[in-house]
This record gives structure tokens, sequence and C-alpha cells, in this order.
């Protein structure tokens, strides 16, 4: 067979998409179940269905496959395209879907068990707990911050310090009902409850950072 026709093979074969996720998911799910230290590569390979091999193709070791797979819940609810400021679109607006995406992330039962998992393997591994939070809540908060830097500049907003300003939004979308959640003696907000809770939060950020 002449050498152009011979499939590839090797590290240039591409990867599978549907195995990646398989895997991302088995992830979550034996480390919201097992925590960290007690969910292996080999049963994580198990669980989505694969060999170790193929798991160590997609992800070379266990720290990066933890934190993809906190990346990738987080993409699940704030999916990059909810932070871009369009000319034309009511900044409440595109607040209100980000505060929306946010609600329904720290809400979930996923992040609600994964937090509580980090808490108890914090004091212990603060290495984990740095790559936890580079993955998902500074990645939040930076794209937040590059929206209101972007809204500060375009005269929608005025804020002298983004970062702060993302770090109060987010701690106003949380609440003292998220904090209830996580030490198990509240239920989550839904349905209206929590579009209210976050329309008023949006309210409040926009008069503290108006122009005028």
């Amino acid at each position: 067979m002449p050498k152009q026709m011979l499939p590839p093979s090797g590290p240039g074969r591409p990867k599978d998409p549907a195995k990646r996720q398989a895997i991302l998911d088995a992830a979550k799910t034996l480390f919201l179940s097992k925590g960290y230290d007690g969910s292996s590569m080999d049963a994580i390979a198990a669980e989505a269905g694969v060999s170790k091999l193929t798991v160590y193709s997609h992800f070379t070791d266990k720290e990066t496959l933890f934190s993809a797979a906190i990346k990738a819940k987080c993409q699940e609810q704030l999916p990059e395209l909810l932070f871009e400021l369009v000319d034309d679109a009511p900044l409440d607006r595109v607040l209100l879907n980000i505060a929306r995406g946010f609600h329904r992330l720290i809400n979930s039962r996923e992040s609600v068990e994964l937090h509580r998992v980090m808490v108890s393997l914090g004091a212990q591994d603060p290495k984990l707990s740095r790559i936890f939070y580079e993955a998902g809540p500074q990645r939040v908060l930076q794209e937040m911050e590059h929206l209101l830097r972007q809204a500060d500049r375009t005269g929608k907003l005025r804020i002298d310090d983004p970062q702060e300003a993302a770090d109060q939004f987010f701690c106003l979308v949380k609440g003292g009902a998220n904090f209830r959640l996580l030490i198990g003696c509240g239920e989550p907000q839904q349905g209206a409850a929590a579009e209210a809770h976050i329309a008023k939060v949006v309210a409040l950020f926009m008069r503290a950072y108006r122009p005028d």
C-alpha cells in the first residue's frame, strides 16, 4: 500500500470527542462520590467504558483530568459567550444571563457536593485547592472582570476596580441562601424565587455602578 494511503496512527491520531466527554462525565461522577483520593484513573476508565491508556491519551494525569472536569462543569452553565458585551445589547440583560447561569451552577447538586469535597480536602492538599480555584472560580471571575472593563470603557458603567466589582457581583448572587444550602439547612432557590433574587442583584449592581 502506498505510504500516503496508510491510516493515521500513534500520537497523530485524532482524539475521539465522545470518549473525551465520557471520561469527563465519569471523572465528575467519581470525584464527587469517592473524592479525589478515592478516584483512581483505573476506576475512571472503567466508569467511562474506555481503556486506561485512552484516559491518559486525553489527560496526562489525574490533576489534569480534575482541572478539566471543573472547567467543563463551569462551561456548561457559564459559557464564554455569556460574557461578551455586544454594542446593542442592554447591559442589564447580559448581567441577568450571567447571574442566572451562575446561580444555577452554584446551586446544582454537583457543585454543592464538590464544594463540600474541596472544603474537606483544602487543609490536606493546598495544591489541589489551587487547581480547583484556577479551573473554576478564578476563570469565571476573570471573564466577568473583562466584561466589566469593557462596560467601563464604553461608558455603560463607571467602575474603578473591575476585579473587585466582579467579586462583589458573584457574592451578591450567592447570598445567604447558598450558604444555608451548603451547610445543609436550606433548599436551593428555584423558579420565581430564583428569578426575583437575581433581578434584585442586577438592579442593585447597576445602581451602584451607573455612570451618573
